[in-house]
């Protein structure tokens, strides 16, 4: 059971992810910053501790210059977070986006 609830919340988020990088041109800062603080709630209520770390940053950085760019390399990343299981990619993935972004 445990195994078949974690992946519809990940389809879930993989169907939420897949919607914003769809609709980014589209999106007000605001907007795009509440779409990731959904997914990273989501994400945080069923461990996806990568994921959580990355809308984290994510919904920050959507109010600041030059959020298009750091969104979406952000959206790219978000599948390897999607599929992690484990906490410590949390910090890896944050750390090549930060390095792309530099």
């Amino acid at each position: 059971m445990g195994s078949d609830s974690i992946k519809l919340v990940r389809g879930q988020l993989g169907e939420r992810i897949a919607e914003l990088q769809s609709r980014i041109p589209s999106l007000k800062p605001s907007d795009i910053a509440a779409r990731m603080d959904a997914i990273r709630c989501l994400a945080a209520e069923h461990g996806l501790a990568a994921l959580e770390g990355l809308a984290d940053w994510s919904a920050h950085h959507a109010m600041m210059p030059g959020h298009k760019t750091a969104t979406a390399c952000s959206l790219e990343h978000m599948r390897e977070a999607l599929d992690s299981d484990s906490p410590a990619d949390r910090q890896t993935i944050l750390a090549a986006l930060a390095i792309r972004l530099h």
